[in-house]
């Protein structure tokens, strides 16, 4: 049930670093990516998977991982992602595509959970950077998100927002990770 997924789904930051994850499971998220919909039909994503220690090294030391957690630096160890996707916009193409890139980031997202993974969408990342490292044409792609994956080893619980009003996700003792949800009532407008 999509709603089941939709719960599943996740920003996880911890996963099990020794659980692999396959090529063509990576492939298929890319091909459940390539059959949404798309602004103007003109499909201006490009992605490229990393699935390989080496890269995933590189890559990883691009990434700054949930800034409203200041003192945490992020995954260490074998809690690192096993695999990641790069999501580029072919500038040539277009010059903004967020809205494809949310729409089939988070379809990538939902096929994950339907796999048994995790992941997580990183906004806050090296792009020059990520682009050097790729030996991707800075004139022709943009870094739009990276997709971390992995096998997610946190437990991710929603909560309503408390009265203070913060949305400032956080973890307790037992890094259980919380993230406060406004209600249905505040959402909807009358």
């Amino acid at each position: 049930m999509l709603k089941d997924l939709v719960l599943k789904s996740r920003s996880y930051r911890r996963f099990y670093g020794d659980e692999k994850i396959l090529d063509s499971d990576l492939l298929d998220l890319v091909e459940l990516a390539r059959s949404c919909p798309s602004a103007a039909n003109l499909q201006p994503l490009k992605f490229r998977i990393v699935n390989d220690e080496e890269e995933n090294e590189k890559l990883f030391q691009c990434l700054h991982w949930a800034g409203a957690l200041p003192e945490w630096g992020g995954p260490k160890g074998d809690e690192k992602p096993a695999a990641y996707i790069i999501i580029l916009t072919d500038l040539r193409i277009a010059k903004n595509a967020a809205t494809d890139t949310g729409i089939m980031a988070q379809t990538m997202m939902l096929g994950a959970v339907e796999k048994g993974l995790g992941g997580c969408m990183l906004g806050a990342i090296d792009r020059p950077e990520i682009l050097k490292l790729f030996d991707i044409s800075a004139e022709d792609y943009e870094v739009s998100l990276v997709l971390a994956f992995g096998k997610p080893k946190e437990d991710v619980k929603l909560v309503p927002i408390p009265e203070s009003g913060s949305t400032k996700y956080f973890r307790d003792e037992n890094q259980v990770h919380y993230v406060p949800k406004r209600s249905l009532e505040e959402l909807l407008l009358k």
